[in-house]
């Protein structure tokens, strides 16, 4: 009940006139958790922009799901979603709590589905190994909000529009993938910076795009060239993308950032709404 006491104080004393920003963040390696590097000091200055959210709302790309559900517990537990990395990585816990209110006011808000509440999933690394940089005191609710995996890209598109109304009541709405993510085609030894000619040529495309605020191509990615196909094998990492784009209103700027590729095949470039450089 104190997470959504805190949701109801930041909506009295906050004008519904001024939308929080939106983000897509590039999280790439569950390890950006842990270090300090150029993408986690970005994720913390970029927090460090927006104005005090109430609550968080994530859309990973590691909860597909048939379906739609959304988190609904007082405290969601951290879920550790990999293998193969050192244990203080397995050691993290980040206790943001939760808000079952808030989860059923944003479940009312979607008319194309019924948004189911759960009680079992949690905080994946999608979402904590970023917000915890963001929001390293672990005081403001976290909330995640499946990906079903049976719609297409159009669908996720709409449906972030229909949860847009949330940005004025002070959440902060958080897709979290890569545009670029071919882990098929990974090269180790680029792993600390570097892109194919095709992941470069994919990066471009997708950031001339959302400059044009040419959502239909987005939305319709595999009708563009090679290079977006080879970008974009599977869809999980980019659907994030669309919902962040999805909640883009009128003329509001989209500012990039954290626009690096990594291993070759994986870009970590990022995306705000609102507030102009």
């Amino acid at each position: 009940m104190a997470s959504f006491n805190q949701f109801k104080q930041f909506v009295s004393s906050h004008p519904e006139t001024v939308p929080v920003p939106a983000l897509f963040i590039g999280h790439g390696s569950p390890m950006n958790g842990i270090e300090t590097n150029i993408f986690s000091r970005t994720w913390a200055e970029q927090a460090a922009l927006i104005p005090l959210p109430a609550a968080v709302l994530v859309i990973s790309a590691h909860w597909y799901t048939r379906g739609t559900l959304i988190t609904a517990m007082d405290l969601p537990p951290t879920i550790h979603d990999f293998g193969g990395f050192p244990q203080a990585l397995f050691d993290v816990q980040y206790p943001a709590p939760g808000s079952p209110a808030l989860a059923a006011e944003a479940a009312a808000m979607v008319r194309k589905t019924e948004v189911l509440m759960d009680h079992d999933w949690g905080l994946d690394h999608g979402a904590w190994t970023v917000v915890r940089h963001m929001y390293p005191d672990a005081n403001i609710p976290v909330l995640q909000m499946s990906i079903d995996y049976t719609k297409p890209p159009a669908w996720h598109y709409e449906l972030a529009a229909e949860i847009r109304a949330l940005r004025k009541r002070g959440v902060l709405i958080l897709g979290s993938g890569n545009m670029v993510h071919n882990l098929r085609m990974l090269n180790w030894s680029m792993i600390h910076g570097g892109g194919y000619d095709w992941a470069i040529e994919a990066n471009e495309t997708f950031k001339q795009l959302i400059a044009d605020g040419d959502h239909r191509a987005l939305i319709h990615y595999e009708q563009l060239c090679h290079a977006v196909r080879l970008a974009v094998p599977t869809p999980e990492h980019y659907l994030p993308l669309l919902y962040i784009l999805g909640l883009q209103t009128g003329s509001e700027p989209a500012t990039i950032f954290n626009e690096q590729a990594l291993g070759g095949s994986l870009t970590m470039t990022s995306v705000r709404l609102g507030l102009a450089d």
